[in-house]
Protein backbone atom coordinates (compact mmCIF):
# COMPACT_ATOMS: atom_id res chain seq x y z
CA UNK A 1 0.00 0.00 0.00
CA UNK A 2 1.54 3.30 -1.12
CA UNK A 3 1.14 6.02 1.49
CA UNK A 4 1.23 9.64 0.35
CA UNK A 5 4.06 11.79 1.67
CA UNK A 6 3.10 13.12 5.06
CA UNK A 7 4.21 16.06 7.10
CA UNK A 8 4.46 15.37 10.80
CA UNK A 9 4.14 17.92 13.55
CA UNK A 10 7.20 18.74 15.61
CA UNK A 11 5.52 17.24 18.69
CA UNK A 12 4.65 14.04 16.82
CA UNK A 13 8.23 13.59 15.59
CA UNK A 14 9.66 14.46 18.98
CA UNK A 15 7.50 11.83 20.71
CA UNK A 16 8.55 9.14 18.23
CA UNK A 17 12.23 10.11 18.53
CA UNK A 18 11.99 9.96 22.34
CA UNK A 19 10.71 6.40 22.02
CA UNK A 20 13.81 5.44 20.02
CA UNK A 21 16.13 7.23 22.43
CA UNK A 22 14.38 5.36 25.27
CA UNK A 23 15.47 2.06 23.75
CA UNK A 24 13.01 1.02 21.03
CA UNK A 25 14.34 0.23 17.59
CA UNK A 26 13.31 2.71 14.89
CA UNK A 27 11.22 -0.02 13.26
CA UNK A 28 9.30 -0.74 16.47
CA UNK A 29 8.90 2.92 17.33
CA UNK A 30 7.66 3.75 13.80
CA UNK A 31 4.99 1.05 13.68
CA UNK A 32 2.62 2.39 16.31
CA UNK A 33 2.28 6.02 15.26
CA UNK A 34 2.44 5.15 11.57
CA UNK A 35 5.73 6.85 10.80
CA UNK A 36 8.00 5.79 8.01
CA UNK A 37 11.04 4.14 9.59
CA UNK A 38 13.51 6.23 7.56
CA UNK A 39 11.67 9.43 8.56
CA UNK A 40 12.09 8.38 12.17
CA UNK A 41 15.78 7.58 11.70
CA UNK A 42 16.24 11.07 10.22
CA UNK A 43 14.47 12.52 13.24
CA UNK A 44 16.72 10.64 15.63
CA UNK A 45 19.81 11.95 13.83
CA UNK A 46 18.40 15.47 13.98
CA UNK A 47 17.65 15.10 17.70
CA UNK A 48 21.14 13.80 18.40
CA UNK A 49 22.62 16.83 16.65
CA UNK A 50 20.20 19.19 18.42
CA UNK A 51 18.32 20.10 15.24
CA UNK A 52 15.02 18.22 15.62
CA UNK A 53 12.94 21.35 16.07
CA UNK A 54 15.53 23.86 15.00
CA UNK A 55 15.12 27.16 13.17
CA UNK A 56 14.28 25.40 9.89
CA UNK A 57 11.15 23.79 11.38
CA UNK A 58 7.93 25.00 9.81
CA UNK A 59 5.22 26.36 12.09
CA UNK A 60 2.30 23.96 12.31
CA UNK A 61 -1.33 24.95 12.77
CA UNK A 62 -3.64 23.03 15.11
CA UNK A 63 -5.50 21.79 12.02
CA UNK A 64 -2.27 20.38 10.58
CA UNK A 65 -1.51 18.71 13.91
CA UNK A 66 -4.94 17.08 13.93
CA UNK A 67 -4.61 16.03 10.30
CA UNK A 68 -1.25 14.43 11.04
CA UNK A 69 -2.70 12.59 14.02
CA UNK A 70 -5.69 11.39 11.99
CA UNK A 71 -3.47 10.20 9.14
CA UNK A 72 -1.37 8.17 11.57
CA UNK A 73 -4.51 6.71 13.15
CA UNK A 74 -5.91 5.89 9.71
CA UNK A 75 -2.74 4.01 8.79
CA UNK A 76 -2.85 2.09 12.08
CA UNK A 77 -6.50 1.16 11.55
CA UNK A 78 -5.83 0.01 7.98
CA UNK A 79 -3.05 -2.25 9.26
CA UNK A 80 -5.33 -3.68 11.94
CA UNK A 81 -8.06 -4.24 9.34
CA UNK A 82 -5.61 -6.14 7.10
CA UNK A 83 -4.64 -8.35 10.05
CA UNK A 84 -8.31 -9.08 10.79
CA UNK A 85 -8.99 -9.94 7.13
CA UNK A 86 -6.08 -12.37 7.09
CA UNK A 87 -7.16 -13.94 10.38
CA UNK A 88 -10.74 -14.32 9.14
CA UNK A 89 -9.55 -16.00 5.93
CA UNK A 90 -7.21 -18.27 7.89
CA UNK A 91 -9.90 -19.42 10.32
CA UNK A 92 -12.47 -19.85 7.53
CA UNK A 93 -9.98 -22.11 5.73
CA UNK A 94 -9.38 -24.17 8.88
CA UNK A 95 -13.13 -24.50 9.50
CA UNK A 96 -13.69 -25.51 5.88
CA UNK A 97 -10.91 -28.11 6.02
CA UNK A 98 -12.14 -29.59 9.30
CA UNK A 99 -15.72 -29.81 7.97
CA UNK A 100 -14.50 -31.93 5.05
CA UNK A 101 -12.44 -34.25 7.28
CA UNK A 102 -15.33 -35.31 9.46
Amino acid sequence: MKIPKQEYTAEFRELAVKRVLAGLTPGAAAKEPGLNEQTLRNGVKAAESGKLNGPGAKPVTPEQMELSRLRAENIRLKRENEILKKATAYFAKIKHESAHEG
